[in-house]
């Protein structure tokens, strides 16, 4: 896997993390893949906790199916159950996906299913982290949570358990200045709450 250092002064370096982030925001980022979707205008974060709902489940398959065919770029961690089944959803269709593991790249090896849409363009794998930090741990994931959050434009946020790190992440989302969305399960349709 190859991988690029970018640092906040090259061109390719995602405005949105110096904007969102400011004084915090890391001094360089690695990245394997295709590094023009850096660059794409439509970027939806998606963000789920551990226990969700069934009836939430199925409606988040739905709208993240929905979305396979639309200029939009998902972006994640895509740690959590419902999570990497989303991811595993978008692999499917054609739209760009950007992942983000909360460790860093240098010597991770791309699960088997990413070769091909790392081999075609259509998959970035970014971190914030330098090499060395190859465990992920709460505290990188919580990082790497807020910088997803601030590599996109909107958050896509199906279920957040009451008084939970997901609920927290959003709160802190929505202090940032970033779009959220979330599940009306009533009417299976999704809803901006910000």
């Amino acid at each position: 896997m190859d991988i690029v250092r970018i640092a906040q002064d090259d061109s390719i370096y995602p405005a949105g993390l110096k904007t969102c982030l400011g004084q915090s925001a890391p001094a360089a980022i690695w990245a394997s893949g295709n590094l023009e979707l850096l660059a794409t205008k439509r970027k939806l974060a998606i963000f789920c906790s551990r226990k969700c709902p069934g009836n939430v489940i199925v409606k988040t398959y739905e709208y993240v199916r929905s979305l396979r065919d639309k200029d939009i770029s998902a972006v994640g961690g895509f740690h959590s159950p419902v999570e990497q089944e989303c991811l595993r959803l978008l692999l499917r269709g054609p739209s760009p996906v950007i992942v983000c593991p909360a460790r860093s790249i240098q010597r991770m090896r791309p699960r088997p299913e990413w070769k091909a849409p790392l081999k075609t363009g259509r998959m970035l794998i970014v971190s914030p982290f330098e090499d060395g930090q190859d465990r992920m741990t709460s505290k990188l994931a919580e990082q790497r949570n807020v910088f997803v959050m601030a590599l996109a434009d909107t958050g896509f946020f199906p279920y957040a358990s009451p008084s939970g790190k997901t609920e927290g992440l959003c709160r802190r989302a929505v202090a940032l200045g970033v779009k959220i969305l979330t599940l009306d399960c009533a009417d299976n349709q999704h809803r901006d709450i910000r």
